[in-house]
């Protein structure tokens, strides 16, 4: 790993996009710029569509379609380090049991291919879980899908903990 004062941070996460779409760039927005770590969290779009507007992808598509993104990243940049970010959502505003259901089917495929790829894993769910029980889950995310401000900070500690056990 870089010293911090060399690292540089490339955020390709675009707001709406789904797996496919997240695919559909993977050369330019990471192959081209040869990361040393690639992050991913691509999760709730895929539900969200289809629930909106019969645009979704399923979960089967999710997996294979993820599996052959890492894939080729894997293929054209070998020494790469990925980061798998777990798929989580919050029963509050717009999710439902339905959608809960589905997130845990996505999280079980994001841990398998985490462990197929010597990934990184950080448990997004397991930390709103552990946050609703501290206070109600609107203080976390107003619709389920979009962290607050407190929602984003504990993701961000998270996050940091896995790469500061990264560079050891």
């Amino acid at each position: 790993m870089k010293n911090h004062n060399e690292i540089q941070f490339f955020n390709r996460g675009i707001s709406g996009n789904r797996v496919v779409d997240l695919y559909a760039r993977i050369k330019s927005d990471v192959i081209n710029l040869a990361p040393d770590v690639v992050s991913i969290l691509i999760r709730v779009n895929d539900t969200w569509h289809e629930r909106n507007s019969q645009n979704g992808v399923s979960v089967p598509k999710y997996e294979r379609v993820y599996r052959e993104l890492l894939k080729e990243v894997h293929e054209a940049l070998p020494q790469v380090r990925f980061v798998l970010c777990e798929p989580f959502v919050v029963k509050c505003g717009r999710v439902t049991e339905a959608w809960t259901v589905e997130i845990d089917e996505r999280r079980e495929v994001v841990a398998n291919l985490a462990r197929e790829f010597d990934a990184t894993f950080v448990f997004f769910q397991t930390i709103f879980d552990e946050c609703v029980l501290l206070a109600p889950a609107p203080y976390w995310t107003a619709d389920g899908v979009h962290p607050s401000a407190a929602g984003h900070m504990r993701m961000a500690k998270a996050w940091l903990k896995h790469m500061h056990a990264l560079e050891s």
